[in-house]
């Protein structure tokens, strides 16, 4: 599984329910061979600094531990960063 090494890692900050959340994975189906999606519950204790940062956001994504995008999914930007992504690995 050598391959997922380079992936690049989108990371979902949700909590349940979220309905936008899902709303987004289903936009961002298409694209889910090109990254691996990192969920994070933002209700667990352990992350509490991202719900004081991002209680009134999510969804808001990551790629590669910086901030992308938040409430919905901005299709075009995604793929151009995800694309700058893929070519520096």
């Amino acid at each position: 599984c050598s391959d997922s090494i380079n992936k690049p890692v989108l990371t979902l900050f949700t909590k349940k329910p979220c309905p936008l959340c899902d709303e987004a994975k289903e936009v961002l189906e298409p694209y889910k061979t090109r990254f691996i999606l990192q969920e994070v519950d933002i209700t667990l204790p352990e992350n509490s600094v991202w719900y004081d940062k991002y209680k009134y956001d999510i969804p808001v994504f990551h790629l590669n531990g910086k901030f992308l995008m938040k409430h919905q999914v901005d299709i075009q930007k995604f793929e151009d960063q995800l694309t700058r992504v893929e070519s520096q690995n």
